[in-house]
């Protein structure tokens, strides 16, 4: 039985009808359906899907991992110092339906979110905080954030401050400050030395009191040592006994003491 036109037109509507509802969503993309203006309770996708309008309503939620670069900030920190900072987020959608239906526009939330944050987190510190202790800062930060997206089912991973801009006269101040700790730093270490030092030569001096022929190979070393660098200046080291001996026998010939036995030396 041979179909008239209208059939016709009636299966090429309903074929095309079926092939404009066929809907293919990526690996990474999730297809949440608002079905009479209620949404279903679980995402489709990924793959081929079929979408009845005017029934049928999809939106489209990719699932990869997102960056969103946070404009520069003037932040003013807990010891009155004004920088501006700029930081960088990587989020990603966890929940397509709830990114979807409780939030209108959850990239720009986020944004913001991530500006007030910031300012709020890192005007809580001081400058030397901001400038050493970063990845304390970024953890920070990530949690806060986390902590306030996850009912739009949006998880940050993470977040990283990527520049601090300071004026030049605080720039200036900071160069003196490390100057000035360097200085410290080295008189610290010299007189630490000088105290090694000295406490060396005192126990050195206890032992070679101990042992008075110490002091004769002490001399002796200094002679070697001379000898080896080929100088012409010669110090012969005579020792202290010699010397209070020849004192001693000196004052006695001086008071006259011809009779008196010889002083050994």
């Amino acid at each position: 039985m041979p179909f008239d036109l209208s059939t016709i037109i009636v299966i090429l509507i309903i074929v095309i009808y079926l092939v404009s509802s066929i809907k293919i969503l990526a690996e990474y993309e999730r297809g949440v359906i608002f079905r009479l203006g209620r949404v279903l309770p679980s995402p489709k996708g990924p793959g081929l899907i079929l979408v009845f309008a005017p029934i049928d309503r999809i939106v489209r939620v990719s699932l990869r991992v997102d960056t969103l670069e946070v404009p520069a900030q003037d932040v003013v920190t807990r010891d009155n110092v004004t920088v501006k900072v700029n930081a960088v987020i990587y989020f990603r959608v966890i929940n397509p339906t709830l990114a979807v239906i409780e939030v209108s526009n959850f990239l720009y939330a986020t944004s913001q979110l991530a500006q007030t944050t910031l300012r709020s987190v890192l005007g809580e510190v001081e400058l030397d905080e901001l400038l050493g202790q970063r990845e304390k800062l970024n953890v920070r930060l990530q949690s806060i954030l986390d902590q306030h997206t996850s009912p739009w089912g949006v998880k940050v991973t993470m977040v990283e401050v990527k520049q601090v801009d300071l004026a030049e006269q605080m720039i200036r101040a900071i160069a003196r400050q490390a100057e000035a700790e360097r200085e410290r730093r080295a008189k610290i270490i010299h007189a630490e030395g000088e105290f090694t030092a000295a406490d060396k030569l005192s126990q050195a001096a206890a032992i070679i009191q101990t042992q008075p022929a110490a002091i004769q190979l002490r001399y002796l070393q200094t002679l070697v040592e001379i000898g080896t660098e080929k100088n012409t200046t010669i110090v012969f080291p005579l020792p202290l006994d010699i010397l209070s001996t020849l004192g001693r026998a000196l004052d006695h010939y001086a008071r006259g003491g011809e009779g008196s036995p010889p002083v050994k030396m």
